[in-house]
């Protein structure tokens, strides 16, 4: 998963400041996706939060004068379940953080998260979401998309093929029927094995 030493640094400390006040956190999106299947570049990256309420502020004050975070974005995105960002200014590096809804799904993707080898940072891990949730995820925000970012099913057959024979398959239908993706679960799948 190459990306800039700037990003990585980046999401290595967002990622630290979330650990060192104990909200659980995952590694989301594409980034993820490069993680867990082929590689690709993107100015951003995702993680996924557990809610955490009362740490708000202490979350903004992790950050110092090269980061942008603004503590009211912060505390309607823990009261609403949305998201707020952190953006490194030297280089607009920006992180999405999507504070987990009550759904059952969102629940579990959070509860089967993984601690993965961080390429390019010897020794260190990031959570992360697993491929099966990856791949879940991706559907779900093409098929909210109206359709129209065809590069998340292709992060989603990358997923397929680097995990093939890896992968939970019942957890993938039973998930995929919940968030009405089946059809392009099999769509991928297909895709994948071609």
């Amino acid at each position: 998963m190459p990306q800039p030493d700037d990003n990585l640094r980046v999401v290595q400390e967002v990622a630290a400041a979330l650990s060192r006040l104990d909200i659980p956190y995952a590694l989301a999106g594409s980034w993820a996706s490069s993680l867990l299947g082929k590689f690709r570049f993107t100015h951003d990256a995702d993680l996924t939060v557990e809610p955490f309420p009362g740490k708000e502020a202490a979350l903004c004050q992790c950050f110092g004068e090269d980061y942008y975070v603004s503590l009211p974005a912060v505390q309607q995105a823990v009261r609403q379940h949305a998201s707020f960002n952190i953006v490194h200014t030297p280089t607009a590096f920006k992180v999405d953080l999507f504070v987990r809804k009550e759904r059952p799904f969102e629940r579990s993707v959070l509860a089967r998260r993984r601690a993965y080898p961080l390429p390019g940072a010897a020794g260190q891990t990031i959570s992360c979401v697993t491929p099966e949730d990856v791949i879940l995820l991706k559907l779900e925000w093409y098929r909210l998309g109206g359709g129209s970012s065809e590069q998340q099913l292709k992060d989603v057959v990358g997923v397929l093929q680097v995990q093939a024979g890896n992968l939970d398959q019942a957890y993938l239908d039973r998930w995929a029927a919940d968030l009405g993706v089946t059809d392009l679960l099999a769509r991928v799948r297909q895709e994948s094995a071609s």
